[in-house]
């Protein structure tokens, strides 16, 4: 059974640090990576990165965050620097798992975490 689990949100002034971790059990994942909620609106992607180290961010956060992993320990982090009011949201980890079977060809599988909140006060 797939788990995934987040950690290190919290709340911070704006200009501060912080750093999400997960960690996905069950399974290994092509895939591993953040998304947000902020209040009132839709999920939206941050950054995720590839078992390879392909990494992909959204325009909002590049110079900001950095999304890293350890793909022994089935885990993704994100390091978020220089915070702003507007990336308060909660932050979703989601792992992405690639399975071939010859009946139903190749098929992605989404898990998602929890979520963990962040917060950036002015």
């Amino acid at each position: 059974q797939v788990q995934v689990v987040e950690s290190g949100g919290g709340s911070v002034q704006a200009g501060g640090s912080l750093r999400l971790s997960c960690v996905a059990s069950g399974s290994t994942f092509s895939i591993m990576g953040w998304y947000r909620q902020p209040p009132g609106k839709q999920r939206e992607l941050v950054a995720t990165m590839a078992s390879g180290g392909s990494t992909n961010y959204a325009d909002f956060v590049k110079g900001r965050f950095t999304v890293s992993r350890d793909n022994a320990k089935n885990a993704v982090f994100l390091q978020m620097n220089s915070l702003k009011p507007e990336d308060t949201a909660v932050y979703y980890c989601k792992a992405e798992k690639y399975s071939y079977t010859k009946v139903r060809g190749g098929e992605w599988t989404d898990y998602w975490g929890q979520g963990t909140q962040v917060t950036v006060s002015s």
